[in-house]
């Protein structure tokens, strides 16, 4: 039902983050944009058929009515990959088979891009936010395509939780990616393993 679309690395400030993870890959990012609904922004980095956003609070935007998306609210600290976020066909069906709490949907544009997206009320995915984020794209366009290809791949996807079984269940039905490993852990934290052309970098 899912499929791996991009992995959010979260920034106190865009551009303090797109440096940090520019120099940890060794490679650029490319413009993004604003998202005006959540009052962020972002740059991005082509992983072939994925991407990775860096993503902050946009000083210059309107915060939602509610707290947004990737619990930026609450973020603080190193920048670092803190949310992936899966696509579907149908986002209220994938909402049906996830954890209370995965979100509700919104509709969003930038460009001639269109997308649905389920955002928690609070801002918080389940299972200390290792849970997906859920996304519908509308129609054909999508950021990966359009990025160039610096040759970054995403090779794994570690997330440890202290609810690993838990976790592992909820998500063996929604998605068969090998890259993704659910670990035991004290607290909750995802681990990006990126390969770049100048070898393996852990975000």
């Amino acid at each position: 039902m899912l499929t791996l679309d991009h992995i959010a690395v979260c920034a106190e400030r865009l551009a303090e983050g797109a440096e940090t993870v520019e120099r940890a890959l060794g490679l650029p990012l490319q413009p993004g944009g604003q998202h005006a609904a959540m009052g962020t922004h972002n740059r991005l980095m082509g992983l072939g058929a994925e991407y990775l956003e860096v993503i902050a609070v946009d000083p210059e935007g309107t915060a939602p009515a509610q707290p947004r998306w990737f619990d930026l609210d609450s973020f603080s600290g190193a920048t670092r990959a803190t949310t992936w976020i899966c696509r579907c066909d149908d986002l209220e069906a994938a909402l049906a088979a996830s954890p209370e709490g995965t979100g509700v949907p919104w509709s969003l544009a930038r460009g001639d891009l269109r997308w649905r997206m389920a955002v928690p009320r609070d801002g918080k995915l389940p299972f200390g936010g290792l849970f997906p984020a859920l996304i519908e794209w509308e129609g054909a366009a999508h950021p990966a395509p359009r990025l160039t290809d610096v040759g970054a791949r995403l090779a794994g996807l570690r997330l440890v939780s202290p609810e690993a079984p838990a976790l592992r269940a909820a998500l063996s039905a929604l998605i068969d990616d090998p890259r993704v490993e659910v670990v035991d852990g004290p607290s909750p934290r995802m681990e990006a393993r990126i390969a770049t052309p100048g070898g393996e970098v852990l975000l």
